[in-house]
C-alpha cells in the first residue's frame, strides 16, 4: 500500500486481497511503461500488445499521454513541473487498473528518469508488477517520422519545453526491455513484450 500524502485518511481494504481477487477472476495485471521520444513508437507498439492481450482474454487498457491530457491531465502544460506531475498521476492510475489486475498500457514520453523511477516505487510499495520498455529510437529517425508535426514546429519555434529539441530526454539506465528500429515491425516488437511478461508468470 502506498504510503497516504492526505491528512486524516485511512486506508479501506476490499473483501479480497490482491492474490485472492487475480485467483478467483483468473488475471494478473501488471503496468508497462513505454518510454521514449515523441515519435519512437511507444503508442504504435502498445495498440499492437493491447491488440494481442485482449486476444488472449486479458483485460487490458492503454493510458496513453495525449489522451491523458484531454481530460485528467487536461490542466498540465509541459514545464518541468508539469510534467513531474503529469507522470505521477499516470502512474498512481495505472496502478490502479494494475491492483484490479488489468494490464495497463503506458506509453508516455516521461522524459525524466526520477519521475520513471517515481512510478516504479509507487508500484513497487504496492506490490503491483512494472515493467519499464525503453523505445529507443534516435532523435533523427523519430524526427523523419514526426506524425503529429510537432518536430517541424518545435524547430520553428512554435513549442516550447519539447523533448528532444528544446528539453531534454533522460534515457533510462536499465529498463526491463529495449526495443530499437531495427528489431522488426510493431507487431514483432508487442511480441517481445508479451514473452517479458510471459517469463514473469504474468500470462495465462
Amino acid at each position: 500500500m502506498a504510503e497516504a500524502t492526505s491528512e486524516n485518511v485511512v486506508w479501506h481494504a476490499g473483501h479480497y486481497d490482491r492474490a485472492e481477487r487475480w485467483d478467483h477472476l483468473g488475471l494478473h495485471g501488471a503496468t508497462i511503461w513505454f518510454t521514449g521520444l515523441s515519435g519512437s513508437g511507444k503508442s504504435t507498439v502498445a495498440v499492437e500488445v493491447e491488440r494481442l492481450l485482449v486476444d488472449r482474454k486479458q483485460p487490458t487498457y492503454m493510458l496513453d499521454g495525449d489522451n491523458l491530457r484531454h481530460g485528467l491531465n487536461g490542466d498540465l502544460g509541459f514545464t518541468a513541473e508539469d510534467r513531474n506531475e503529469n507522470v505521477r498521476r499516470v502512474s498512481e492510475v495505472a496502478r490502479l487498473f494494475a491492483d484490479a489486475g488489468v494490464m495497463a498500457l503506458v506509453p508516455l514520453v516521461s522524459p525524466y528518469r526520477a519521475g520513471r523511477e517515481r512510478a516504479r516505487e509507487i508500484h513497487k510499495a504496492a506490490d503491483v508488477p512494472f515493467f519499464e520498455v525503453y523505445m529507443d529510437t534516435p532523435l533523427d529517425v523519430a524526427e523523419s517520422r514526426d506524425p503529429k508535426g510537432l518536430y517541424k514546429l518545435a524547430r520553428a519555434g512554435k513549442i516550447e519545453n519539447f523533448t528532444g529539441i528544446s528539453d531534454p530526454y533522460e534515457a533510462p539506465v536499465d529498463p526491463d526491455l529495449v526495443l530499437e528500429p531495427g528489431m522488426g515491425r510493431p507487431k514483432a516488437m508487442a511480441h517481445m513484450v508479451l514473452e517479458m511478461l510471459g517469463e514473469n508468470g504474468l500470462l495465462r
